[in-house]
């Protein structure tokens, strides 16, 4: 099945025929015989063609040895879904109210149940099995994705859809006994690759809502082997000052293109006319698939800079500032749960080793200058100067010393007044580099925008928590300006434009959109009691939105910054 869907001959002549416009479109459809039958008849089209078959020829075969995409599913209406959850009842604004109540249908659309054909016969079949319907984010992502979740979670906790939560933290549970980690998405042609390890705060989330101790001491061996996949597997030591850092960086080392992008890969690996660079330019480019941010100049090394092209993506000699906040996260979850279970021994263990972690993370990534973490650049040994979301992550995973809040609080704020990120006016960018890729300016991406609002919000500073709702209020006009002209979510915005839509990268602009969906949702949660497009709001008044912006980036934000550098008197700079 290997030499279909992940690599081999077939997969080569297939995919390189150009037959989809889309390259996972082939490696998602599902197998009518069996895998050796399908090879033999392969086998025998390229003996008749003396190994050139047209693409008429190509097309013909796969028509008559495939299912089409998405056969695997079968129709499956959410049974915990609520017409009316009571989170509702706390959103002012009409306007946005009407769109929570579209939004939370929005999970019946985005549902998939598996057919039971494919536990029986996984064999035809580039799908994973899982035993519990899922949500997925939609468009060509047809299956669940693991980081993704996350955020899913968090939308389907808030319309009060319990079961269908636990379901899905069940199902990578389950996948994790099976295969020792998560992979990034649910297709065997993933499985060398996973995603931002959010498993452990999955649970917690569940926990938090249900309080449900036994599921915890159930499951609370395969969270631990979720986590020792990345211990295990992810990290490198880092020396400085004569002293050794343990961190983790993203490094998927499996040949060949990405199947679900094998066209693309192929076509940009010709450069190449050493094989091992060819390969090793093919992991680098799975490792930022794993990172989520599949593409970005966060992960291109030129002479110690980012610039360059995706032929220059360097993933695995970057360590970046919110795995290893992730990390950090998942040790004092699994110290918490411990604790709860009276396992005072593997409690210990853990709050030593988040310890040690936060630690690495002080002495590796915090920058004293530019008052921000930044990513670790293996190669170079350096750190890189370069603005992402993520450089304030650990403010959202809590990995900072406590008791430094207020000088961590007031670096940052200089940090991102600094970085002029507030003149965008439909969100916070991803990077501030114009490169094409999808994870570059001028994009902005929905779990991005929840890490900086919920971290600069956690701090308990009044003016880390007004540039949080600012943000908030940006963020969820631009996303409901959009939906308005279009009717649908969004993977990805505009940055720079209030309703405008992402764009770049490999695959056109995919519309759903679950993580989108979930930010919004716990946006107006939080926000709903005062966040408003006011009601004689139209899309003609966008520029009104956009006065009203700017005049909060030019004077509330220098009033941030006087502030905060009347915290930093006290601190030594």
């Amino acid at each position: 099945m290997r030499n279909i869907y992940c690599h081999g001959q077939l997969l080569h002549t297939i995919q390189m025929a150009g037959i989809y416009t889309d390259s996972k479109t082939f490696v998602d459809m599902k197998i009518k015989t069996s895998a050796n039958d399908t090879l033999q008849k392969f086998e025998k089209m390229m003996n008749e063609t003396g190994s050139a078959p047209s693409r008429s020829e190509i097309q013909n075969f796969v028509k008559e040895n495939f299912d089409r995409e998405g056969s695997e599913f079968e129709a499956w209406d959410p049974p915990d879904w609520k017409q009316s959850p009571e989170f509702l009842s706390k959103i002012k604004d009409p306007k946005f109210k009407d769109w929570a109540v579209n939004l939370n249908l929005l999970w019946k659309f985005l549902g998939r149940k598996i057919k039971d054909e494919v536990r029986d016969h996984p064999e035809l079949y580039s799908i994973i099995y899982v035993p519990n319907p899922v949500i997925v984010p939609g468009g060509r992502f047809r299956e669940f994705y693991y980081w993704d979740s996350y955020w899913i979670l968090k939308g389907l906790l808030l319309c009060e859809m319990i079961d269908t939560v636990r379901g899905m933290v069940e199902n990578y549970l389950h996948i994790v006994g099976k295969y020792g980690h998560i992979p990034n998405g649910g297709r065997i042609y993933y499985l060398m690759r996973s995603q931002p390890p959010l498993l452990l705060p999955m649970v917690q989330l569940y926990y938090e809502h249900t309080k449900d101790l036994n599921f915890i001491k159930q499951h609370i061996h395969v969270m631990e082997k979720e986590f020792q996949f990345w211990m295990n597997n992810r990290t490198v030591k880092i020396e400085k000052d004569g002293k050794h850092y343990t961190l983790a960086r993203y490094k998927e080392s499996s040949y060949g293109p990405r199947p679900e992008s094998y066209r693309e890969d192929y076509e940009t690996g010709l450069m190449y006319t050493d094989e091992e660079d060819k390969d090793n330019f093919y992991s680098e480019l799975k490792s930022a698939a794993e990172s989520g941010w599949d593409f970005s100049t966060r992960w291109f090394i030129v002479n110690g800079t980012n610039k360059g092209n995706l032929t220059n993506i360097k993933t695995s000699y970057i360590v970046p500032v919110d795995l290893n906040a992730f990390l950090y996260q998942n040790t004092v979850v699994l110290k918490t749960f411990f604790t709860l279970l009276g396992n005072a021994e593997k409690a210990m263990h853990y709050e030593k080793l988040s310890e040690e972690w936060l630690q690495a993370v002080e002495q590796i990534l915090w920058h004293e200058e530019v008052g921000a973490w930044l990513d670790y650049d293996l190669m170079n040994e350096v750190k890189r100067d370069y603005f992402y979301p993520t450089n304030i992550a650990p403010l959202w995973t809590g990995c900072f010393h406590k008791e430094k809040i207020e000088y961590y609080v007031s670096k940052v704020l200089k940090y991102l007044e600094r970085t002029q990120v507030m003149n965008n006016l439909g969100g916070i960018p991803t990077t501030l580099e114009h490169s094409g890729e999808q994870w570059d300016f001028p994009n902005a991406w929905a779990p991005l925008q929840h890490i900086m609002i919920m971290g600069l919000d956690s701090t308990g500073d009044s003016w880390a928590q007004d540039l949080a709702y600012e943000i908030a209020v940006r963020w969820t006009r631009s996303n409901w300006l959009a939906y308005n002209k279009t009717n649908v979510m969004m993977e990805k915005y505009d940055a720079s434009v209030p309703g405008g839509h992402g764009g770049g990268g490999e695959y056109e602009v995919q519309m759903g959109f679950g993580w989108t969906n979930g930010v919004i949702l716990e946006l107006l949660d939080k926000y709903g009691d005062r966040i408003s497009l006011k009601d004689d709001f139209t899309e003609s008044d966008e520029n009104k939105v956009m006065s009203d912006s700017r005049k909060w980036t030019c004077s509330h934000f220098t009033i941030v910054i006087a502030s905060s550098l009347a915290l930093l008197a006290g601190h030594v700079l």
